[in-house]
């Protein structure tokens, strides 16, 4: 008779990243990277990515099978974006329908999602970087809520619709949300239920 082999413990985390990191953990010795935050175990990867102008939520795990479920479309991802200008109803329900951007000089119609004005104004803690004045003109903040992520979607519906995003945060992935977390700061949970 073998001897029963223990399924392997997979840790988890929620990160708050912040501006100005990428989303990985080797790579370009000048770029800042999620490994300053924290010790993580071996074999932590992201879920997903967020470029590195964008901040917020990003999950971490060491379980391969979480990560394809958390990625696929059956999980909302929801983010806000601060973009130029006062976003009127018209640009909401463009996004709302879907619109056409490029991926890899390829068009791409993205699928009907959920958007709305976000008033008053979500407030955050500033970022690393001064976005701009109010010289430059308003601006404003809508909430963006689907199921796929293109490579800079939610920058390139914005700008479709002529709002282009200043300040992108992604604030919920399926039931977690980024809360009160400050960036930079590392939560470790058993699990996660999206």
């Amino acid at each position: 008779m073998f001897p029963s082999v223990a399924p392997p413990t997979h840790r988890h985390f929620l990160i708050h990243k912040p501006y100005g990191y990428l989303s990985q953990f080797i790579g370009e010795a000048k770029k800042k990277k999620l490994g300053e935050f924290h010790h993580f175990p071996e074999g932590i990867m992201a879920i997903g990515r967020l470029d590195e102008d964008s901040e917020g939520l990003l999950l971490l795990t060491t379980d391969g099978r979480m990560s394809e479920h958390i990625r696929s479309k059956k999980v909302e991802k929801e983010y806000y974006a601060q973009v130029d200008g006062l976003i009127n109803e018209g640009a909401i329900a463009q996004l709302q329908g879907g619109v056409e951007i490029g991926i890899h000089n390829v068009r791409y119609q993205t699928t009907p999602c959920q958007a709305r004005q976000l008033d008053p104004a979500p407030t955050f803690a500033p970022r690393s970087r001064k976005i701009r004045d109010d010289r430059h003109g308003p601006t404003s903040w809508v909430s963006i809520t689907l199921t796929e992520g293109k490579y800079r979607q939610i920058r390139k519906m914005t700008a479709a619709v002529g709002f282009p995003t200043l300040r992108l945060i992604r604030v919920r992935v399926g039931s977690l949300h980024l809360g009160a977390m400050q960036p930079g700061e590392v939560v470790e949970v058993q699990t996660f239920e999206c």
